[in-house]
């Protein structure tokens, strides 16, 4: 059953099945579950695996830029932020800028754990990839390029988008 939906690109618009979305979304998710799973090393979360490598990648960052990067509240940014803080992976200090702002930058325990975290995933997908077949192996590497154009589109599209706005629980 076609979703009516198209894929817009390269001069071409295909129509994309909702077994196929349903499909990609199911898959992509099982993987990134999965590295997390075999690599959280010591206990994180993977909210906290996220947060610490958007900091490691980008810090030092102001919380407010860093709650918007990774779509956390302020309150639960504050909360992870906390955490790893208090396991010595990233520290806040005031950002002299504006004293009322926090500035969140990676430790050199954090930049180790990131680090060890990240060659553990690759490790581990490499692995994977090796005991594919060698076409199936190319397939995933040709379609790389239009996996990083959808998620710059889906990113640009999330970040354009108004915020949704969920109704109040009502009680009966």
């Amino acid at each position: 059953m076609l979703a009516g939906r198209q894929l817009k690109g390269y001069g071409v618009a295909r129509e994309v099945d909702d077994e196929t979305v349903a499909r990609l979304r199911m898959t992509l998710g099982r993987i990134s579950r999965l590295l997390d799973r075999q690599s959280s090393g010591i206990g994180l979360t993977r909210t906290q695996l996220s947060v610490l490598g958007t900091v490691a990648r980008q810090g030092p960052l102001r919380a407010g830029d860093l709650a918007d990067a990774e779509g956390l509240n302020p309150t639960l940014l504050s909360r992870v932020i906390g955490k790893l803080s208090d396991a010595g992976l990233v520290r806040r200090s005031v950002d002299p800028d504006d004293a009322r702002a926090t500035l969140v930058d990676i430790t050199p325990a954090g930049h180790r754990e990131h680090q060890r975290i990240r060659a553990e995933r690759s490790r581990l997908l490499r692995a994977g990839l090796e005991a594919l077949p060698a076409a199936d192996a190319q397939h995933l590497s040709d379609a790389l390029p239009a996996l990083e154009e959808l998620f710059e589109h889906m990113r640009d599209a999330s970040s354009s988008a108004a915020p949704i706005r969920r109704p109040k629980s009502v009680r009966v």
